[in-house]
């Protein structure tokens, strides 16, 4: 599969114009080498998957009875079952930088279904979703394990929702919100929509809140397309998942933490021009590191 290359500071990259280009055609598995790496990695991913699911349950009801709403056990369970997953898949992964202290939330770019893993496996965090994502067959695996924040983008649900956000922010958990608003093919950072910020500015939550930029790079397998992992537009789930586990080899992803940047003095449009510059500044350099070594 080839591509033209576009630089990560091209015009290009921004906006919607992304599209224009054509998708790459997903790899089917190749022969019994390649249904054999399907189910060598597949498999064993999938119990992993399952057994985390059915102990969580447990877990999280006494963790209710010692804790309340907060997640001090659960969310370092989801964080190694989704690393024993990357590990089964063969998926490597780091995390550069310093999780954020104290309270609140964290925005990253979005690219595939694996975000969901390698995010996780970073640090324990909590996603924010529409509602829809809730009944796709697989993920839906994936959100009840990592107790995914679920919003119905219905403006007479505004209220309930930021009340419910604010809550769980309270609580200290790590939301994690997409403002990009869809996936992309992991190669650039749509603009940020303003009016998710909206929600960081509800009075109910604590005064030190403060937003932490997370990039997230791909680096495709050697000899790939470099849009290997993204997984956006009309690509079919099942086709993407062969596609990635009957690779031969498998490539890496780069997870890194940049300065929070405090809530306080910010509107919801400055707070998403902030976010948006450092998790664009951290895609484009791991970009730019990853096309001067090849």
């Amino acid at each position: 599969m080839n591509e033209t290359r576009v630089s990560p500071t091209d015009p290009r990259r921004d906006g919607t114009t992304w599209r224009e280009g054509k998708a790459p055609e997903l790899p089917r598995p190749k022969g019994i080498g390649g249904w054999w790496r399907v189910i060598r990695r597949g498999l064993p991913a999938i119990l992993i998957l399952l057994i985390g699911v059915i102990l969580i349950l447990p877990l999280r009801g006494i963790e209710k009875l010692f804790h309340g709403p907060r997640r001090p056990w659960s969310g370092p369970h989801v964080q190694m079952v989704c690393r024993l997953v990357l590990f089964c898949i063969g998926l490597r992964w780091r995390r550069e930088g310093q999780a954020l202290r104290g309270p609140g939330a964290i925005v990253a770019n979005h690219s595939s279904w694996l975000d969901i893993l390698t995010m996780n496996a970073a640090l324990p965090v909590f996603f924010v979703s529409k509602a829809e994502v809730r009944g796709w067959p697989g993920i839906n695996i994936l959100t009840t394990v990592t107790n995914t924040h679920f919003v119905i983008r219905d403006p007479k649900f505004a209220r309930a929702q930021a009340e419910e956000f604010a809550a769980r922010i309270r609580a200290g958990h790590r939301l994690l919100f997409f403002p990009e608003g869809t996936s992309t093919d992991g190669r650039r950072v749509l603009p940020f929509k303003p009016t998710l910020f909206q929600g960081f500015l509800d009075p109910e939550l604590p005064d030190a809140l403060a937003i932490q930029p997370m990039s997230v790079t791909y680096h495709a397998p050697e000899g790939s397309d470099p849009r290997f992992y993204g997984w956006w537009g009309d690509m079919a789930l099942a086709d993407h998942l062969l596609a990635v586990l009957s690779a031969p080899r498998q490539g890496r992803v780069e997870v890194k933490l940049h300065r929070p940047v405090p809530v306080a003095g910010e509107t919801r449009k400055t707070l998403a021009a902030k976010t948006r510059e450092s998790v664009r500044n951290g895609l484009d350099t791991a970009l730019l590191e990853s096309d001067n070594r090849g």
